[in-house]
């Protein structure tokens, strides 16, 4: 079997150079993925078509030279088959959010193998496209974040209606956290027995919530998610929390044997608070992209000298990938990782 850098680094194995992919990286800021997801018609569409779901996956592999490609799907495709309708204008909606108990009591916990289908296709074609290239990285969404979602019926500022039915409700609110947190278990092992070789958990609203509130309503639960997965010791677990410079310590104590940074924290810092529990992946501005080859070459060396030499570090953008980025820009960001990190 490979020994790929990606996988020696998430367990903080020794490697020759430390490996690089990115959030977001088949996306719009490569033509190629606009003329397939044209093919697609949409979004959906295009999650749900295997053959198309594999292309774009692959092209940043082929153009940009990252060494993990990710399952291309949306955090919020497994709650469609649990029974919430969800449409992209361009933005996720879902016509009919949580508003009541007999909601969530009326949530199904399908088998995913029934209600996403595609995913595990997808998975599996990936496989054998990929050749054992790089590894293939699956990935989910974590409880909280798809409850704010669900109750919500989207995307939110402040998720007032959310943070009332756990500040109000929060038996009910747990009620609905159990649902979620079982279905995530089941769709990530869907996901790891389909060949994903390594899996992310995008908590990507548990940063709105303060410490305290982050172990009452967030910390069990993404706990309980790690201890029930399959693979332990075999296929990383990475967490990655948007805004989370506050629960780093918390972060780290989930299970998870990555901890995914966005770019408020200085890599160095973290280390020394969490590196020795974890490995962390990160953390490069994405709007870095948006400067010169030769600033986006200098800052990647700043957060590799951070680090230094030992293993433990993935490269990443500390967020998603912009559609506007040139994507000669993160080809230099690519190059520039793997020059300057040779071991």
């Amino acid at each position: 079997m490979t020994e790929h850098l990606l996988l020696q680094a998430a367990f903080k194995k020794p490697i020759a150079r430390t490996p690089v992919w990115v959030m977001r990286q088949a996306g719009r800021y490569l033509p190629e993925y606009r003329a397939t997801r044209a093919k697609a018609g949409d979004f959906l569409g295009l999650c749900k078509n295997v053959d198309l779901a594999v292309e774009v996956t692959l092209q940043p592999l082929d153009i940009i030279g990252v060494d993990g490609v990710i399952l291309f799907s949306d955090i919020l495709t497994p709650l469609e088959p649990m029974g919430l309708e969800l449409s992209f204008n361009p933005s996720p909606v879902f016509a009919n959010p949580l508003k009541s108990e007999a909601d969530i009591d009326n949530l199904r916990v399908p088998d995913p193998a029934e209600g996403v289908p595609y995913v595990g296709a997808i998975l599996k074609k990936l496989r054998v496209e990929v050749r054992d290239r790089v590894p293939v990285i699956g990935f989910a969404g974590a409880p909280f974040t798809l409850a704010c979602y669900a109750v919500e019926g989207g995307g939110s500022k402040l998720f007032s209606k959310t943070k009332s039915l756990f500040f109000d409700q929060p038996k009910l609110a747990f009620k609905l956290m159990d649902k979620l947190t079982d279905m995530t278990i089941s769709y990530l092992n869907y996901q790891i027995d389909s060949g994903a070789q390594m899996v992310q958990i995008f908590d990507t609203w548990a940063g709105s919530l303060c410490p305290d509130d982050y172990d009452r309503y967030v910390f069990p639960w993404v706990a309980k998610v790690f201890a029930g997965l399959k693979g332990q010791g075999l296929v990383p677990r990475c967490y990655y929390i948007n805004g989370g410079a506050h629960l780093l310590e918390r972060m780290a104590q989930t299970g998870a044997d990555v901890v995914g940074l966005d770019w408020m924290s200085d890599l160095g810092t973290v280390k020394a608070r969490i590196g020795h529990q974890v490995a962390l992946q990160g953390n490069l501005d994405p709007n870095v992209l948006f400067a010169s080859p030769d600033v986006i070459r200098s800052r990647v060396k700043e957060i590799l000298d951070k680090w230094g030499k030992d293993s433990g570090h993935i490269f990443n953008l500390g967020h998603g990938i912009d559609k506007d980025v040139n994507p000669e820009h993160l080809k230099a960001m690519v190059a520039a990782v793997k020059e300057f990190s040779v071991r």
